[in-house]
């Protein structure tokens, strides 16, 4: 039996950044835990598109100051500049360029269910996820002050 290789992020991402420039879409397996609860790495896949429009709140694949790939959602967008933050991320943001987005998540699948990350529904919980930013920082820091007496 095979065993499974490990292949570079870099240049995984950066194949997957091809496939999407070519039209294609492209599935995806979710790691890390910057945009929980909407992502779940490690257990959710990921479908990609490539991008048409982009609108804040969109989920999308970006490559961030030259150095590293983020799925990170859009909170403010002008026409020179991309703010993007995951949403489990309680103050890092990144900046990008709009030459800078490959592409976008449109739903994930998730115990072979596919779910919609671009319903009027996902993008209303979304808005109000953010919008209770300040208490889920607030929280974390009750909690940093209790576990730390």
């Amino acid at each position: 039996m095979n065993k499974p290789r490990a292949i570079d992020n870099d240049i995984l991402l950066g194949e997957i950044c091809l496939h999407l420039s070519q039209g294609k879409k492209v599935k995806l397996r979710a790691k890390g835990s910057s945009m929980w609860p909407f992502i779940h790495g490690d257990e959710d896949t990921l479908l990609l598109t490539p991008v048409s429009t982009l609108s804040k709140g969109d989920i999308v694949l970006a490559y961030i100051d030259g150095k590293k790939y983020v799925v990170h959602r859009i909170v403010d967008l002008n026409e020179n500049t991309i703010t993007l933050m995951g949403d489990g991320n309680l103050y890092e943001k990144e900046t990008c360029t709009r030459s800078d987005i490959y592409g976008a998540v449109d739903s994930i699948i998730r115990d072979g269910e596919e779910l919609s990350l671009i319903s009027k529904k996902a993008h209303m919980q979304a808005r109000i996820w953010r919008l209770l930013l300040p208490l889920r920082r607030l929280k974390a820091k009750i909690s940093y002050k209790f576990n730390h007496i």
